[in-house]
């Protein structure tokens, strides 16, 4: 069963993540380090950029739909916060910024992978998201378990086998 799961660092969205990550990387090295505010940026942009493998291998190890859009929702407002980076990095004087488009476009790559990865989420593997969040299409916060109908008595594990 377990060869059947693909390892996230060969999936083409994890590889892109990684580029993205790369790239913000060598830009960061450019920032210079007495400007603080630049240096406050820096450390989001890598943070940012992180989170675009970090949660696509979270999720691939998770399997549960919530869990999967749990983190498909963090890459989606890291993505989203890279984005519009360049403005912050303007704004402080970063005089290399035209260098950023590089990262706007590699985004719009990722973002398109992104809708390919969720799409391919399994519906039917999830439990009930009782926040109501990120349940798959049709399941409420409120629906009735099935699972709860199932009986248990502890008294009948035998923990001796």
């Amino acid at each position: 069963m377990e060869e059947n799961i693909p390892n996230a660092k060969d999936l083409p969205i994890y590889k892109k993540g990684k580029e993205i990550y790369d790239v913000v990387s060598r830009i960061a090295d450019l920032i210079p380090d007495e400007n603080e505010h630049l240096q406050f940026v820096k450390a989001e942009m890598l943070h940012d950029a992180a989170l675009l493998t970090v949660k696509v291998a979270g999720a691939e190890g998770g399997g549960l739909y919530d869990l999967r859009m749990e983190c498909a929702a963090i890459i989606r407002k890291a993505a989203r916060d890279l984005m519009v980076k360049n403005h912050s990095l303007e704004m402080f004087g970063f005089e290399e910024v035209e260098y950023y488009d590089i990262v706007r476009n590699l985004i719009e790559e990722y973002r398109l992978l992104f809708i390919d990865w969720v799409a391919g989420f399994d519906k039917w593997d999830y439990i009930i998201d009782r926040w109501g969040l990120f349940n798959p299409p049709g399941v409420g916060p409120f629906d009735h378990d099935p699972d709860d109908d199932i009986p248990f008595n502890p008294d009948d594990i035998d923990l001796e086998d």
